[in-house]
């Protein structure tokens, strides 16, 4: 037969055919429905469950029930639900199906041989191992349907149709290899079906919960490979640590052939909008496994058409990304007899029930206790019998509170066993056990020294047949998963071991201390030959996140040696330049703990440590904090005269960062200015911390309205860092953006956009989309684009910004609350009254808490508080405010800083509307003279000239037109000179709109 097939389909009557299945081949009975009901068939589902206590014959017989044909999915799984013998299957087969044999037809859909009595089935024939067109002749021919030449049915047609079993989704990678031992399960698979394809775009979240050895992963992994016919990409990830769930999610990127560069931020970016549009494939599925931590990757957790399934210990989930919740509890009795005897067929139903028992159910004790009594001489009662009377094994873990028998326990028993076969397995093990537990890159195991591992390791590692030997053992009685290489997804990857908390934390506590030191060594050594010792590359940051997770388990935080002191700093390093600061607090935390342990009080990697500590509590807003450490840290150099100049720069630095995060402004400029100084004098222009000094001078005169002389630093570091770091690096990227952001403070606005505009999308590309660094820079081409006069376009940047920020940073984080000002007044801007006031009443009361009520950004929120009350009616409560703002503002920074004159510009206009012309014209006088004589604003800033432009309008209403006229030709003529005859602000001017002013805060 050539071509496709055209099928009489069959009459009425007998058109109706239920397929029975077990659970695990239900992949083979949708695609077999489906290619049925094209040939007008109407197909019902049984899923085969044979619980313990029924006979066979009578499960058969209930099939017997239903109307029309019977077609029968037939492997080992249907037969040895239960499990049942051979002998019992063939007798129920002979005396049910036998004389029903028209009823019945089947497909065998696996290797494994089948009960001889199964040619009682009327026709039988096998799908396994077939393509699909040829799959689908056999099962036409087996149904009875007449063949025949029609190309309008095509056997592949239909995008949406299950895809054939013996086909993989398009898109594949990281999924554990199937269980071929997996049992039970069934309602909770099923419940997460229905959950996931019943939820909203968006919402398809299934959370697993469950206790340690649960299962929650052999659940995940039965889902995938049970409903893959329904994905055309899966994606596998594990999730307890953030730095390695970016990664693989980058990584994604090339699998669906997206077109980006080698950095992971451009390719998160990237994923993340390719999974939310759902192109190029909407039909997604992504695990998130061990994610026990929603706190810090909630914001890293897919969002689109697709499904997210989670695997965690931690309810609190229930609270994100409208997850619903399923938990995964122990084995019910049944399902671990069964299971016990599919691992270990040895093992009748009486001692599976006495295992079962003493072991509390407990899947992964189950699993590896039963997977070595197989190959064991050791019968059930003995080992029951070892469990209770071994007394010299550590109490340890209790899996659960009716669990008799702890977990240590029954391992140790396993692991002595294994040590007589494989004693190399038990080394390598060991050696896992001081990485993480969850997933160790196999890299970073060859990374160690041959002559830092035990010796029975040392030729293991370069010995690929002792090395699989080892590995196999270990998988075969499921003390790890191991995931080979996938060089497609990454050409560097060497594998991955994946060891369960309970392996780690017994193996562990069963070493004694000096081979604790030894394997502890070994991969302290591992993880510094593994350090790419540039922490500022971003390109570098996918190995730093494989080797932060390891750091405690490995020792490296209580360790004297000089090489894990540098892996630490630069892991400190890398977490603040990634953003991940919670992460890279808790690690300093850590850190300090274990040094004062090691060193005690006053050591000198304390103050460095303490310098990382307060470089990370500062970009979360702990500026008080931050300066209580670096001036103890001043004041404990200068009384031991201890540490070296650059030292003392190092701690002066911080504390000028400390000093402009808390409004004083002044007297950060002092401590810049002196760093600045004995850097260019002691290491030079061009090195990094020159360069990094010169930004920090420039951010404190930006904010000290010196806006010319910050433009002047700001160009001078870019043009170094460009010459010497090169375009793509991150600090050049920031330097880009402090240069956009000097442009459009001194009214340069379309120049401002010229820069900032590539840049964006490079830092997108460089750092990743949610980075801080990026939304900074795209906060300040929102605000471009709004001088520019594109409000709506910026409204729903700053709208997607504050969403964004929200949810990676949080919401009191500098950032966000950056984000939120400036959305609170352009939504004010837009009549949005209510949501403005929200906002921006959220916003000062946060300031108000974190820094105080005189610090410039209270008072500068507070003057945009009073423009919504004016807006909204408030006229005498916004006068009210807007003159306490302009006292206190004067107080903070002077008669002269842009800020107090943008407070003065908007009292002038809160004056003359309530009626106090003469007032508001001297006020509005006074500010215009001042901004003109401004070394930075002068003439022709358009914060002057709306100076005139409100003067104008105040010397109206006084009568006097003529000098209103010339007043207000004058800034008209600056306008069209400056922005344009069509710009925003000179259509206004035109149109006698009074301006106001809206204040910014600014990076610190």
């Amino acid at each position: 037969m050539q071509g496709s097939a055209r099928v009489t389909p069959p009459q009425a009557e007998d058109r109706r055919i239920t397929i029975s299945h077990a659970g695990y081949n239900r992949a083979w009975a949708v695609w077999i429905a489906d290619r049925l009901e094209r040939y007008g068939w109407q197909v019902a589902f049984q899923r085969f469950d044979l619980p313990s206590g029924t006979p066979v014959h009578e499960a058969l017989n209930d099939l017997l029930l239903v109307q029309g044909r019977i077609l029968v999915v037939l492997s080992d799984w249907y037969f040895k639900l239960g499990p049942r013998t051979d002998q019992e299957w063939n007798e129920a087969l002979r005396a049910v199906v036998a004389p029903n044999s028209a009823r019945f037809r089947a497909v065998s859909v696996s290797t494994a041989p089948m009960p001889t009595a199964s040619a009682a089935f009327g026709g039988t024939t096998e799908l396994w191992g077939l393509g699909a067109r040829e799959a689908e002749r056999r099962l036409a021919q087996l149904v009875g349907v007449i063949e025949a030449r029609d190309p309008a049915l095509d056997t592949l047609s239909g995008a949406r149709s299950p895809r054939f079993p013996m086909e993989l989704p398009r898109v594949w990678g990281g999924v554990p290899r199937r269980n071929t031992r997996f049992t039970g399960r069934e309602r909770l698979l099923q419940a997460i079906h229905d959950q996931v394809q019943g939820a909203e775009p968006g919402a398809g979240v299934v959370t697993l919960l469950g206790l340690s050895g649960v299962g929650k992963t052999q659940v995940a992994a039965e889902y995938v490979w049970r409903f893959s016919s329904a994905y055309d990409l899966v994606w596998w990830v594990p999730a307890d640590q953030r730095g390695t769930l970016r990664q693989r999610l980058a990584e994604l990127a090339p699998a669906l052939d997206l077109t980006t560069g080698h950095e992971y931020g451009e390719r998160l970016r990237a994923v993340g909008d390719a999974l939310r549009r759902g192109d190029p494939h909407s039909r997604w599925l992504v695990v998130l496994d061990g994610a026990d931590r929603p706190d810090t990757i909630d914001d890293l957790v897919p969002a689109g058409p697709g499904h997210v399934l989670i695997t965690s210990q931690n309810r609190e989930w229930g609270a994100y990304n409208n997850t619903h919740l399923l938990s995964v509890p122990v084995y019910d009795r049944e399902e671990s007899v069964a299971f016990v005897r599919r691992r270990a067929p040895r093992i009748g139903g009486q001692d599976a029930n006495l295992l079962a028992e003493a072991l509390g159910d407990l899947p992964l004790a189950l699993d590896q206790t039963a997977g070595w009594l197989s190959d064991s001489t050791m019968t059930v009662q003995e080992y029951v019998g070892l469990l209770r009377d071994d007394e010299d094994i550590e109490a340890g873990l209790r899996v659960a509170v009716d669990f008799d028998v702890t977990y240590p326990t029954t391992f140790s028993i396993m692991l002595n066993k294994l040590r007589e076969a494989v004693p190399e397995a038990v080394e390598l093990l060991r050696l896992c056990a001081f990485f993480a537990p969850g997933a160790i890159p196999v890299q970073l195991l060859r990374d160690i020294p041959t002559e830092h591992l035990p010796e029975q390791l040392s030729g293991m590692m370069s010995d690929p047949l002792r090395w699989n030997t080892a590995t196999n053992k270990l998988v075969q009685y499921s003390v790890i998963q191991w995931d080979p290489p996938n060089t497609d997804e990454n050409p560097e990857a060497a594998g991955t071991i994946h060891l369960h908390r309970m392996v780690h934390k017994t193996v562990r506590s069963g070493m004694s201390e000096a081979d604790r030191e030894v394997f502890s060594r070994a991969v302290r050594r591992g993880l510094a030959n593994a350090d790419p010792a540039v922490p500022s590359d971003t390109r570098h940051w996918a190995r730093y996140a494989r080797i932060v997770p390891h750091l405690d388990a490995s020792g490296a935080l209580h360790s004297r040696h000089g090489e894990m002191h540098r892996l630490i700093a630069n892991c400190l390093r890398y977490l603040y330049l990634a953003g991940e600061y919670t992460a890279g607090i808790q690690l300093a935390e850590r850190t300090e703990r274990a040094w004062r342990e090691v060193y005690g009080d006053g050591h000198e990697l304390l103050r460095e440590l303490a310098s990382q500590h307060a470089t990370l509590l500062r970009a979360t807003g702990e500026y008080a904090r931050t300066e209580r450490i670096n001036r103890g840290l001043l004041q404990r150099l200068e009384r031991e005269n201890a540490g070296d100049a650059l030292e003392v720069l190092r701690v002066l630095e911080g504390l000028g960062a400390d000093l402009r995060g808390l409004g004083r402004y002044e007297e950060a400029l002092e401590a810049s200015e002196r760093v600045l100084a004995g850097r260019v004098q002691m290491i030079g222009e061009e090195d990094f911390r020159t360069l990094n000094s010169r930004n920090n001078l420039a951010v404190t005169l930006r904010l000290l309205g010196r806006y010319k002389d910050a433009l002047r630093e700001d160009r001078r570091t870019l043009q170094v860092r460009r010459e010497v770091l090169r375009a793509r690096n991150s600090s050049t990227l920031s330097s880009e953006t402090n240069h956009a952001i000097d442009l459009r403070l001194l009214g340069r606005y379309a120049e401002a956009q010229s820069v900032q505009e590539p840049n964006v999308e490079m830092q997108r590309v460089v750092m990743g989309p949610d980075h801080p660094q990026t939304l900074g820079a795209e906060l300040n081409l929102a605000l471009c684009l709004l001088r520019s006069g594109e409000r709506e376009v910026a409204n729903e940047r700053l709208a997607d910004l504050l969403e964004r920020a929200e949810r990676v940073l949080g919401e009191v984080s500098p950032a966000t609350q950056r984000i939120a000002v400036c959305y609170a007044f352009v939504l004010r801007a837009h009549g949005r009254l209510d949501l403005a006031r929200a906002i921006g009443e959220r916003v000062v009361d946060r300031y108000r808490a974190a820094l105080g009520p005189d610090h410039p950004y209270t008072i500068g929120t507070l003057a945009n508080h009073a423009l919504l009350l004016r807006a909204a009616g408030e006229r005498e409560e916004a006068l009210a405010l807007n003159e306490q703002c302009l006292i206190r503002i004067t107080e903070a920074l002077g008669p002269d800083h842009p800020w107090r004159l943008g407070v003065a510009l908007n009292l002038s206009a809160d004056r003359n509307l309530a009626g106090d012309v003469e007032s508001a014209a001297d006020l509005s006088r006074d500010t215009a003279r001042r901004a003109a004589a401004h070394r930075s604003l002068g003439r022709d800033h358009p914060l002057t000239l709306s100076c005139k432009v409100a003067h104008a309008t105040d010397l109206r209403n006084l009568r006097q037109r003529a000098d209103a006229d010339r007043t207000e030709q004058e800034a008209l003529s600056g306008l069209i000179s400056s922005l344009g005859s069509q710009h925003v602000h000179t259509v206004s001017a035109r149109a006698r709109v009074r301006p106001f002013w809206d204040f910014e805060p600014q990076l610190t």
